[in-house]
């Protein structure tokens, strides 16, 4: 996941294929009890289930690489050629010329261009053609489309979801026309590659597709972003380009939005193992009661699943709680597993689409944690964004098929779910 994986080579391929089996209950166990409401055996039956799922967790949970933010400490320390893991701000492109155009820019419900989140460069040394490869992460701020894409996710690719959360993987072998073949200088002295796509000067994310017609300098990436520019004062500025333009009283690559989020280098680190945790991370009350059943079939089911989230979120905090910080937890591995914080509204196996360019399996590689609104100075009020965790599924053979920049696949959890949200 770290830039020093370039750096150091085939030595560090074992940090970035460290495997996560974290979850302690089985991802597939949607199907229904089909036995009678009044027989309770089927309940008691799949709690037995669980149980010996717990348990084969504890037995191959795997480590997992965390990952943190703190201030960049130089300017340069996230340019592009250095190939940063990075949250806010603006993306540091891998491929500077191919960027996602058109639909792929905008959130799918509102239509407005998609925000920044974050990039994590995880490279694959198996493959020539992995040698860098970051995936890039963008999401709509707005919680209502949030709220509407939790909805979207569990339709299937035939149906054509609206997202607001976009993940594209991008990929290039050691030899390619944007950077040296031998490691980055980390000292400031090297400077990044003039051969990139003109970005939009609103949001200095998406490729500035349209110029202003009067300045002929400022570009877009949607009309809403030249609107927005043009009221907050690009009118004022765009004149006195139009006669000089020298006269400009913004500084090169300046960006002008103000509602970008505020931008920090992500670092990481192995997360050390975890001892076998005594009764479930210390939640030790009980699924049911078997004396108690004659109350009622239904009210046990309830009970069963409510207690399921309990003990998925005891799981979940007891394992965040020893590093409360990390924004991110990354794995790569057929194997893989995210940690849940609800075990309600988790996919199964076909909730998760084929890779839409080679048709192969996704599998697990990057988990989102909500600390990271956090650090990006979001209110926890009503209508602000929030989430529980975004978990990302990746191509599992990362395959070069299709496009420079291929979507991958994001499922959200939000606080307060269940798998009936199905749209």
């Amino acid at each position: 996941m770290s830039r020093q994986n370039y750096q150091t080579g085939d030595s560090s391929v074992e940090n970035l294929r460290r495997t996560l089996r974290i979850t302690s209950l089985d991802d597939d166990d949607d199907e229904e009890d089909e036995s009678p409401p009044n027989n309770t055996t089927n309940l008691i039956n799949r709690m037995d289930e669980e149980d010996e799922d717990d348990e084969e967790d504890e037995e191959d949970e795997m480590a997992v690489t965390i990952g943190f933010v703190e201030k960049p400490k130089h300017d340069w320390s996230l340019l592009p050629h250095l190939f940063p893991s990075k949250a806010g701000g603006f993306p540091a492109w891998l491929d500077p010329v191919n960027l996602p155009s058109g639909s792929s820019t905008v959130c799918g419900i509102c239509g407005d261009p998609l925000q920044f989140l974050l990039q994590v460069y995880a490279p694959l040394f198996e493959k020539k053609s992995t040698f860098h490869r970051t995936l890039f992460v963008f999401m709509c701020p707005s919680m209502k489309c949030l709220l509407q894409d939790q909805h979207e996710q569990w339709k299937r690719p035939s149906d054509n979801p609206s997202r607001s959360v976009k993940v594209y993987r991008c990929q290039l072998p050691r030899s390619n026309p944007f950077y040296s073949s031998e490691p980055p200088k980390h000292n400031g002295t090297v400077k990044p590659s003039e051969v990139k796509a003109a970005l939009c000067s609103w949001c200095g994310t998406w490729k500035g597709c349209s110029v202003c017609g009067n300045c002929k300098t400022a570009r877009y990436c949607s009309e809403k972003h030249q609107a927005a520019h043009w009221h907050k004062g690009h009118n004022n500025e765009c004149r006195k380009l139009a006669i000089d333009p020298q006269n400009s009283s913004s500084s090169p690559g300046k960006i002008a939005s103000n509602s970008i989020w505020p931008q920090f280098e992500i670092v990481d680190e192995d997360e050390p193992e975890v001892d076998t945790m005594s009764e479930n991370g210390g939640y030790a009350t009980a699924l049911a009661s078997v004396s108690h059943v004659d109350e009622g079939f239904n009210s046990l089911i309830h009970s069963f699943e409510a207690d399921a989230d309990k003990k998925s979120s005891a799981t979940f905090q007891e394992r965040v709680s020893r590093f409360p910080e990390q924004v991110i937890r990354y794995c790569w591995s057929t194997r893989a597993k995210p940690l849940w914080p609800m075990s309600s509204g988790r996919p199964s196996e076909t909730d998760v689409p084929k890779c839409r360019y080679c048709g192969g399996p996704r599998c697990f590689e990057l988990q989102i944690l909500s600390k990271l609104l956090y650090y990006f100075g979001v209110k926890n009020d009503v209508n602000s964004l929030d989430w529980s965790t975004i978990v990302i599924y990746t191509c599992e053979a990362s395959c070069d098929e299709g496009v420079v920049y291929k979507e991958e696949f994001a499922w959200v959890q939000l606080p307060s779910q269940t798998s009936a949200t199905v749209g």
